[in-house]
């Protein structure tokens, strides 16, 4: 069944970055079921990969742009998994961590940047249950980090 995702995400101008590969012991992701679990993925562009502390070296406009360019990463990997975007009934869960310099407390603001993405590409299907928390330190220093569930055909 076509649901029009990719046709929506071509219709936004929107180029997804190769699927990124997993750094050590893991799958990007794994279907159970009609769900299919993400795992944790960073910032990555073309200009390469957002890394800081945001509300520190990167600021919580960068660290939205972050979180954006995450949900880009996430969705190759989807496509990569599924063969299309189509096949995506809803996105389920969104946990997103943000690597925070002290007293930052702005992270939903932080992960809407990739929140908006996912309604953007796939409408009311978007919408979806969230988690945005702070954190010391993230791998590789990445700005953000940000893993969901998907119910997929």
């Amino acid at each position: 069944m076509s649901r029009g995702h990719e046709r929506r995400l071509a219709d936004l101008g929107l180029t997804l970055p190769p699927a990124a590969k997993p750094v050590a012991n893991y799958l990007s992701c794994k279907r159970s079921g009609d769900l299919l679990y993400v795992g944790g993925h960073g910032p990555v562009g073309a200009d390469g990969v957002i890394r800081g502390k945001v509300g520190g070296a990167v600021s919580l406009e960068e660290g939205r742009e972050a979180a954006r360019r995450t949900g880009l990463s996430i969705l190759a990997t989807v496509r990569g998994e599924l063969g299309s975007l189509d096949r995506v009934r809803q996105v389920v869960k969104v946990l997103g961590m943000v690597n925070c310099a002290p007293g930052f407390n702005r992270t939903p603001e932080v992960i809407d940047g990739c929140s908006d993405l996912l309604v953007e590409v796939f409408g009311n299907d978007g919408r979806h249950t969230r988690s945005a928390v702070g954190m010391a330190e993230l791998p590789f220093d990445i700005a953000v980090e940000i893993e969901l569930i998907l119910e997929v055909d």
